[in-house]
């Protein structure tokens, strides 16, 4: 083996190992807020709780405008400016302060008006913002050591915010008499404390801040507002519409069936966290048969999993929310369903990420977002929120074949097996309808989990030597 091809083995196996610690950590970081909800909804009133998931909501709206999702330069930037990767970093950072700061003086300017808007004290707002002034920083750290696959600084800094946020949350909730007020610091206060500390790190390495870097990164992330936006409201709108057709306790089963279908998006997210860097590096060397051989295994090792959620899923919703949301477990496979969808063509969007074309990403967004309100509009007034799952799940589908497309006009269509893809969008959405039968069949579903457990702890006793070794410390 030449010198080149150890190098080549090395880094993959360096990038391999750095991306099952950090799903890992990130699986269990997300998991750790979604396990403690029970927690917060008997410690809150329903006000509270409700006043809670307002103040979120409007955080995960407003940090579209205020972060401008700057990490999404970094598959490509961490190429384009391998020589200074710190300073291109820093200038990141320095562009996200720049808007918080632009921000801050808007809302409190205008504040009667925007806490009239938000529906929240003038404190809350101040709050988000300040959490949005620091989280950037902890993203740019984290997504810097994914991209040079380390992953202990940043499994440790996932593991800190997580653990920090959930246990400082809780106690300031039991100390505090106002709850809510609690409960917001003590979402934002572990954030902030290490969001400054990177932001003193990146300080030091990167010196200055370029306005080339600035150049470079705002026609790429722009697009992104109204694609996130377009998302957004392609996850919100369902809900809405309930409401408006159907009624609040209505929703409040969807709500919570979509909320432990999210235990699928945050296994995405985990996954796409560590899959990013490496397919940046492999698109960068022209390596696309590795890309195509690696993705096969990769798809099929998600949707595997999203099955095994899939078929627990009434018994997730029962721990979640008791028998009063046992009809909610109808909801579960469509909308499993529409995260598995959302993976797929997140893999798409990473390449258009890295070759700069995030227009199209935006117009995608825009389209699902347009066809899922019109199916709402025709079919919830008359199929009840059960329609929403199945809408939601067209609008994943048609993002999942615009990207797709939009990566066939970038002439890099070779990059993924589209056929085999097809076949595994079309078997799951079998399995999907299996499963929507299987929630009235419980016997049938109990000895389908069993050989599933029985099949994957087959698959992990026969691997265990090379899980083992990903998991070792080596240099």
């Amino acid at each position: 083996m030449s010198d080149k091809d150890k190098k080549t083995e090395g880094q993959g196996r360096k990038a391999l190992k750095s991306g099952v610690w950090y799903t890992a950590a990130n699986f269990l970081t997300k998991g750790i807020a979604f396990i403690t909800t029970p927690i917060f909804t008997r410690l809150l009133t329903k006000q509270d709780f409700g006043l809670f998931s307002n103040y979120t909501s409007w955080l995960t709206i407003i940090g579209i405008f205020v972060t401008l999702n700057l990490t999404a330069t970094l598959i490509s930037a961490r190429y384009e400016y391998e020589d200074d990767f710190d300073g291109f970093l820093f200038s990141m950072l320095g562009l996200s302060s720049l808007s918080a700061i632009i921000w801050f003086v808007v809302f409190n300017l205008f504040g009667d008006y925007f806490t009239s808007l938000f529906g929240m004290e003038r404190i809350y707002m101040n709050v988000m913002l300040l959490y949005l002034f620091f989280m950037p920083a902890v993203d740019l750290f984290q997504g810097r050591e994914r991209y040079f696959f380390e992953y202990k600084k940043s499994v440790a800094a996932s593991l800190a915010i997580a653990f920090g946020t959930a246990g400082l949350s809780v106690l300031l909730v039991f100390l505090m008499e106002d709850k809510l007020r609690g409960r917001i610091f003590g979402s934002a206060l572990p954030t902030v404390t290490l969001g400054l500390a990177f932001y003193i790190f990146f300080f030091i390495k990167g010196k200055k801040i370029k306005l080339e870097y600035w150049k470079y990164a705002l026609p790429i992330c722009l697009p992104y507002i109204p694609h996130l936006l377009s998302l957004n409201l392609l996850n919100s709108m369902d809900r809405i519409m309930i409401t408006k057709y159907c009624g609040s306790e209505q929703n409040a089963i969807y709500t919570l069936a979509y909320t432990c279908g999210s235990v699928v998006t945050m296994l995405m997210n985990s996954m796409n966290g560590a899959f990013a860097p490496w397919l940046g590096s492999k698109l960068n060397s022209d390596d696309t048969e590795s890309i195509k051989k690696v993705s096969n295994t990769y798809i099929i090792g998600f949707v595997i999993l999203a099955c095994g959620i899939m078929a627990v899923a009434p018994e997730i919703l029962f721990i979640m929310g008791g028998r009063a949301y046992a009809d909610a477990k109808y909801v579960m496979a469509p909308i499993a369903m529409g995260c598995v969808c959302q993976f797929i063509y997140t893999m798409f969007v990473n390449v258009e990420q890295f070759k700069r074309k995030t227009v199209g990403m935006a117009v995608a967004s825009a389209v699902a977002a347009g066809v899922n309100f019109i199916l709402n509009w025709i079919f919830i007034p008359r199929v009840g929120y059960l329609a929403a799952a199945y809408t939601t799940l067209v609008g994943y589908l048609c993002l999942l074949l615009i990207h797709m497309y939009l990566v066939y006009r970038l002439k890099l269509s070779y990059v993924y097996d589209y056929r085999r893809i097809a076949l595994i969008v079309t078997a799951m959405m079998g399995f999907t309808a299996l499963m929507a039968f299987m929630y009235t069949q419980s016997l049938i579903r109990y000895v389908f989990v069993g050989i599933y457990i029985i099949a994957l702890l087959a698959v992990v006793i026969r691997y265990k030597d090379m899980l083992l070794s990903l998991l070792k410390r080596r240099k």
